[in-house]
C-alpha cells in the first residue's frame, strides 16, 4: 500500500467531505447517478475536430454511441466504455476523457452508452457494448488510408471490466479481432478478499460498500460473478486476451485484482504493461481537468501512449 496520499487528492476529497457529498451506496439509483454527474463535470473540455451522437443497432434496440473525430486520422479505432459500477455513468460523465483520449492519440474514439443496472443486469451492458463493438469493427469510421486500422478497447473502472468481457467475447465468438485493450483500475473478480478491500475499504472515494452494491445492482446472482464474462480474472484460458494495458492506483480496493489480472495475463504470455500510481485513488482519471489533480492529465498521457501503441 501506499504510505502517503498525493496532496492534492487529499485536498479533494476533504473539500468532497467538506461540501457535504454523501456516500454513493448510502443514495437512491437517481440520487447516486445525479452525484456521479456532478462529480464527473468538466466547465472546458478539449476540443476536437467533430463529436457525433447517433445510434448502432444492438440486442435490444438501438445503443446510443458518440464519436470523437480526431481530425488527425493518424490513430486506430477505439471504442471506450465507460465507469460507473454499471450503473452510474454515461456519455457526459465521461466527456472530457474521451476529447482528451482523442485529440492526444490521433484516434478515433467512439463512446459507448450501453444499457445502466439494476434495470438492465449483467449480461444486458456486455451485450450492448459487444455489438457496438461490432459495428465499429465491420462499418465503424476505421481509417486505413495511413495503414493503422486496428481495433482498441478502452475504459474505466466497470468499463474496463466490459472492455475485457468484450475482447473475451471476440475470442470465444467470430471477432472481431481486438488489438488492445486499455482498461483503468478495473473490476476483474466478483469476490472482497484481497489486501486493497480491507486497507482502501473506505475513505478514498470508492468504498468497499460501494462496490458492493454496484455488484448487486450489476449481477442477476453469484452465479453470474463467477462468469469470466463479469470476472476476467477468472477466464480459464487468459491467452486469448489482446495486449493489455492495465493502470492501477495504490488508495483503490481495486487494486490487487487489478494486479492479478495483470500477472495472469502475463504468465499466460500475453503483451501486459502494468501502469501503476501508488498514491492516487480511484476514478481520477475523470478529474483530469480540475487543475488542482495534475496527475490525472499525466495518466491520460499514459493511456494514450498505449492506445498509440508507443
Amino acid at each position: 500500500m501506499a504510505t502517503e496520499l498525493d496532496p492534492q487528492v487529499e485536498s479533494y476529497l476533504h473539500d468532497l467531505s467538506e461540501a457535504g457529498v454523501p456516500p454513493l451506496h448510502t443514495l437512491s439509483v437517481s440520487e447516486a447517478r445525479a452525484t456521479y454527474r456532478r462529480l464527473c463535470a468538466v466547465d472546458d473540455p478539449d476540443s476536437v475536430a467533430e463529436v457525433t451522437d447517433r445510434t448502432v443497432p444492438g440486442p435490444a434496440g438501438p445503443v446510443p454511441i458518440r464519436t470523437y473525430d480526431s481530425g488527425e486520422a493518424d490513430g486506430p479505432d477505439v471504442a471506450f466504455f465507460h465507469g460507473g459500477g454499471w450503473m452510474l455513468g454515461g456519455l457526459d460523465t465521461h466527456d472530457a476523457l474521451c476529447r482528451a483520449l482523442a485529440r492526444t492519440t490521433g484516434a478515433t474514439v467512439v463512446a459507448v452508452d450501453y444499457r445502466l443496472a439494476p434495470e438492465h443486469r449483467f449480461p444486458a451492458p456486455l451485450a450492448d457494448c459487444y455489438a457496438a463493438v461490432r459495428w465499429l469493427a465491420d462499418e465503424g469510421p476505421v481509417d486505413t488510408e495511413d495503414g493503422d486500422d486496428r481495433l482498441v478497447l478502452a475504459g474505466d473502472s466497470a468499463g474496463g471490466t466490459l472492455a475485457a468481457g468484450v475482447s473475451l467475447l471476440a475470442a470465444h465468438r467470430d471477432g472481431p479481432s481486438i488489438d488492445r485493450q486499455v482498461l483503468a483500475y478495473p473490476a476483474t473478480n466478483h469476490a472482497f478478499d484481497t489486501d486493497s478491500y480491507t486497507e482502501n475499504a473506505q475513505g478514498y472515494l470508492l468504498t468497499r460498500a460501494d462496490m458492493e452494491r454496484f455488484w448487486d445492482g450489476y449481477l442477476r446472482d453469484d452465479a453470474d460473478g463467477r462468469h469470466p464474462y463479469a470476472s476476467p480474472l477468472r477466464a480459464e484460458s487468459p491467452a486469448v486476451f489482446p495486449p493489455t494495458t492495465v493502470l492501477t492506483c495504490g488508495f483503490d480496493p481495486l487494486r490487487d485484482e487489478g494486479r492479478a489480472y495483470v500477472e495472469r495475463l502475463d504468465a499466460a504470455g500475453v503483451p501486459t504493461d502494468h501502469v501503476h500510481y501508488d498514491n492516487q485513488i480511484h476514478g481520477f482519471l475523470t478529474m483530469l481537468e480540475n487543475p488542482d489533480l495534475d496527475r490525472a492529465r499525466a495518466a491520460m498521457f499514459r493511456l494514450a501512449d498505449a492506445i498509440r501503441g508507443d
